[in-house]
């Protein structure tokens, strides 16, 4: 039977749960012809805590899993209303399986385009490499102070953002000019903007 990938909802927090059910049962219930793989996309980030790098998997999408199913009984085409056959025993399946709330895209959902999936999966075959990158959650405009390197010490406002290299550029005051100056993520912190402006202590 022809496969496409297509997008289930989960109750958030279950991703895992869910997976590991429908790759349980579909042993079980021998629904190798209907249910294939079912993958959870992820990411490997890196980010500095108390001065000590660590690495970290995070979801792409939280609430959500990817599953590879025979959905349509292109065999039957259409029903009285015109909607495509669906494979009952794929239906009931995930139906049945705890955590799912149901399709992305309703009851005759879509399956997701080549496209899509080559966006999903990039650097990750079938979902099981990843890749690593670094975490950066800072926004332009906001207030920081660089705690590492040749400018560390200084406070400024980020201009740019760069999440995929870890990099930003901050405008700093030195020698009473406005430079902006490029860094790691990882050599910055934020600050409120109240700490931004006290004066120094002597």
């Amino acid at each position: 039977m022809d496969k496409q990938w297509f997008v289930l909802h989960t109750l958030t927090g279950q991703e895992n749960k869910v997976q590991k059910s429908i790759e349980a049962r579909v042993r079980l219930e021998r629904m190798e012809d209907y249910i294939g793989r079912c993958v959870i996309p992820t990411e490997r980030v890196s980010e500095k805590k108390d001065g000590k790098k660590r690495t970290v998997t995070r979801k792409f999408f939280p609430g959500y899993v990817l599953c590879e199913l025979a959905l349509y009984d292109n065999a039957k085409g259409v029903d009285d209303r015109g909607r495509k056959a669906i494979y009952e025993r794929t239906w009931q399946f995930l139906r049945e399986t705890p955590g799912v709330i149901g399709f992305v895209g309703g009851d005759r959902p879509p399956p997701l385009k080549q496209s899509e999936l080559d966006a999903i999966f990039l650097d990750k075959p079938q979902g099981g490499a990843t890749v690593e990158r670094p975490k950066v959650n800072f926004s332009v405009d906001e207030t920081v102070k660089i705690i590492d390197g040749a400018f560390m010490g200084l406070t400024g406002l980020v201009s740019m953002v760069d999440p995929d290299k870890g990099k930003l550029k901050v405008e700093v005051n030195i020698f009473n000019r406005k430079v902006k100056v490029d860094v790691e993520y990882y050599q910055v912190e934020k600050v409120s903007v109240q700490e931004a402006f006290e004066p120094a202590q002597e």
